[in-house]
Order: structure tokens, then sequence, then C-alpha cells
């Protein structure tokens, strides 16, 4: 197994009023959170914010693309979603391996975590997965 622990990689998006409304359609989650931005004004976060499902998509893409990469697959993802990402925030991914527990079946543990732009984390976890 060519993984090590404290590897990490990244994935960077800015999360558009696009990207809401497809993430929207596609899981049939139209909270009013999310899409009516009337109805967000008198919510505590006083605007419309990010599907919280959405931002761990992104770390999806670093598990799938980068770390461990194409061919890995989830078995756990556990969450906590700390600040609320709102609608142009520029939100990064991080996974790093944290443990391998099983080198002969090549599945490992990886923190993961997302940032939005100020640096703040957003939301912090662990995944799962068996690498390819």
């Amino acid at each position: 197994m060519q993984y090590k622990k404290g590897q990490k990689e990244r994935f960077t998006k800015t999360i558009t009023e696009s990207d809401v409304s497809l993430f929207a359609g596609i899981t049939g989650d139209f909270n009013p959170a999310h899409i009516n931005a009337e109805w967000a004004k008198e919510s505590i976060f006083g605007e419309r914010i990010v599907h919280g499902i959405l931002v761990t998509g992104l770390i999806s893409a670093v598990i799938g693309m980068k770390l461990p990469g194409p061919g890995a697959v989830y078995m756990e993802q556990d969450t906590k979603f700390l600040r609320p990402v709102k609608l142009q925030d520029t939100v990064t991914a991080e996974v790093e391996l944290e443990e391998i527990l099983n080198e002969e079946k090549r599945i490992l543990r990886l923190a993961t975590r997302g940032y939005n732009q100020k640096g703040e984390l957003v939301l912090e976890g662990y995944a799962v997965v068996k690498a390819p």
C-alpha cells in the first residue's frame, strides 16, 4: 500500500446559485433555508445557506479523485456541520489519511475537513473507505 499517515489532499470550489439549484433538483431537498431568499431572511442565518450535504460532496470529490483516488469506495462517513456555508463562499475540502485500519483489505480511516474562504472550519469528521 503506497499510502502514508498524514498524507493530505484538497479540492476547492466556489458554491454558486446553480450548484444549489441543481442539487435541490437532483435530491428533491427544496428546504426554504436553501431555496427561498425571502423565507431565509427571517431565519437564524438571515440569508440562504448551502445544503450541508452538498458541501460534504466536496469531501467525496477528494476521496474519489485524489485520496485514495479513482476506485475508492465509501464505507462510512461522519460529519459535524460547524458553520453555515453561504452562496458564493469558496470551500476547500481536505482529506487526511489518519489510519490504515486494514492493510490487506486496503481500508483507510480519513480525517475530513472543510474550510471557507476565511479559513474557518465549516465541517469536520471522518470517512472510512476501501482504497482501490
